[in-house]
């Protein structure tokens, strides 16, 4: 497989957790990957280009399209995983948490994929995958997360948006919707009460979340749809 024909992938939110996961996930299928996070370790990998920067500044998604251009000559897919969680009872949220949450789900969004899509045009080609979240359908009196739901909601919203605009110009856009997800950012203990609000009886897991995202990378039929991936949460269980 020569350069030009490896095909690439810009991740954000690639240091840990699903992000990191899914940097895998596209590595493991010999794809070449373009990752992004606030911060995130220079690797030694030939096919793999880390680009450290704030997600929210117009300057870090012209510097993803730059890396994945300058290094690999293409942009195949963009996975928007980049995001923040602040749970807290509405009048409790502050203008710097709205600030914040706004910036990376939405704003970061928008300048990365606008600049992204761009380079798909010049291709006639390319997959968008964003990244949502259940509890944007399925909020819990319990677990209040409007600004997630007012975000991630937005993002799935926008998936279906985007793929009718651009389903005719070879570009694909889809979403997971993750739910409950065990990551290594918190000890697997604190997810002991989790199961019980999951229909089919477990938390997630990171590979629940690649395999879902790497299901539609190899779906070129499937565009404008948003991927439950919750244990059933989003039927109402």
């Amino acid at each position: 497989m020569t350069e030009q024909e490896q095909r690439v992938a810009i991740v954000t939110g690639a240091s840990q957790g699903i992000g990191a996961g899914i940097v895998a996930g596209y590595r493991e299928r010999g794809w070449a990957v373009v990752a992004n996070a606030l911060t995130i370790e220079r690797s030694d990998d030939p096919a793999m280009a880390t680009v450290p920067g704030d997600i929210q500044q117009p300057a870090t998604a012209d510097a993803l399209v730059e890396a994945a251009l300058g290094h690999f000559g293409r942009i195949d897919t963009l996975v928007n995983d980049a995001g923040v969680y602040i749970g807290k009872p509405f009048t409790d949220y502050t203008a710097d948490d709205y600030a914040l949450v706004v910036g990376v789900n939405l704003t970061g969004f928008f300048l990365l994929t606008q600049r992204v899509i761009v380079e798909m045009l010049k291709r006639s080609g390319g997959h968008v995958v964003n990244v949502s979240a259940t509890v944007a359908e399925h909020p819990r009196a319990a677990a209040p997360a409007v600004l997630t739901a007012l975000t991630k909601g937005g993002l799935a919203t926008a998936t279906r948006s985007l793929a009718i605009e651009y389903a005719s110009r070879g570009i694909r856009v889809n979403a997971v919707s993750p739910g409950i997800i065990q990551t290594p950012l918190h000890a697997s203990e604190s997810y002991a009460d989790d199961a019980a609000l999951v229909p089919i009886g477990r938390v997630g897991q990171v590979t629940d979340i690649v395999d879902g995202v790497l299901f539609l990378e190899s779906s070129p039929y499937i565009t404008g749809e948003v991927l439950h991936i919750d244990g059933g949460q989003a039927a109402g269980g």
